[in-house]
């Protein structure tokens, strides 16, 4: 059992296909196939159901999995082990971003990254925060910048978290931006323009209005906040967003509740991070410690 075929196994579990799996690895169909069989022969056991249209593990593959994705973890730790501490910072970085996060913080983090480190080379994915926990399961990028989920599970570290205040806007010609002191009961009455319910925002404030016992009329759901923003901006509903978001286009509502979702860099559990990985963190956390310290 080499890596080669525990990366191939891997590869066709993830993709759920020989071809996309032999193109994620850039090898031809026929070879990873190859390696598959290499690897069954080697344990005396079937790990792919191939009699089905849609892929699927034995017992005995789904039983190998995780051991699999470990033994890979270790290799790669064992790499970042041996590399000379004092080697200059290059390779590969791969990093997945939220669309909010990849508009409104990467750029002037990766700006400073490029300029200190011109010779990582880096791969970056952008997606929502729940397709970036799944991609980051496997093994997908090394670091993933994200909404942080309610309960974040012991696959993953944390290695930098910030608040991300939030406030409740309306368009300039909504009927609630014309109230002093709105209430939640006051925007019980309109459309709400939220994310999907399977967000922590529209969890954040569906809490709230199911706490005061009071109706959530949600509207339109997308989680494109840039899109929200515009929908909310002709008058369209009410919305909760960032407050770095917010500009001319929007009114405030002054309810007398606070929102604020968490914002984070996480890892894998058991993976180490490489050179190139924690010196983009430590760009991070200052930048974001020094965005706090000027509000």
């Amino acid at each position: 059992m080499d890596s080669n075929t525990l990366r191939a196994f891997l590869a066709i579990v993830d993709q759920g296909s020989f071809s996309e799996a032999a193109e994620q690895l850039h090898i031809t169909q026929p070879a990873i196939s190859k390696r598959l069989a290499a690897l069954e022969v080697q344990l005396g056991a079937e790990l792919v159901d191939r009699s089905q249209r849609q892929l699927k593990l034995t017992d005995a593959g789904a039983r190998l999995l995780p051991h699999a994705r470990r033994i890979l973890d270790e290799i790669h730790n064992a790499r970042i082990a041996l590399s000379p501490s004092t080697r200059e910072v290059a390779g590969e970085l791969q990093i997945i971003a939220s669309h909010h996060i990849g508009l409104h913080h990467l750029p002037s983090w990766l700006r400073r990254f490029k300029r200190d480190h011109p010779q990582v080379t880096l791969d970056l994915q952008f997606m929502e925060s729940d397709a970036a926990y799944a991609q980051m399961r496997k093994r997908g990028a090394e670091l993933a910048f994200v909404t942080l989920s309610d309960g974040i599970d012991s696959n993953f570290k944390v290695y930098a978290q910030w608040p991300d205040p939030m406030a409740f806007v309306v368009g300039p010609e909504h009927p609630l931006a014309a109230l002093e002191q709105p209430t939640l009961a006051d925007l019980s009455g309109h459309a709400a323009l939220l994310p999907d319910t399977s967000t922590g925002t529209y969890r954040l404030v569906s809490r709230l209005f199911m706490e005061a016992n009071l109706p959530l009329s949600s509207q339109m759901p997308t989680n494109y906040l840039e899109t929200l923003k515009m929908m909310t901006s002709v008058g369209l509903g009410w919305s909760v967003l960032p407050v770095r978001m917010l500009d001319s286009s929007l009114r405030v509502v002054p309810v007398a509740h606070s929102v604020a979702r968490l914002m984070g860099a996480i890892g894998l559990s058991g993976r180490n991070l490489s050179g190139a990985a924690q010196a983009l963190l430590a760009i991070v956390e200052q930048q974001e410690e020094a965005r706090r310290g000027n509000r």
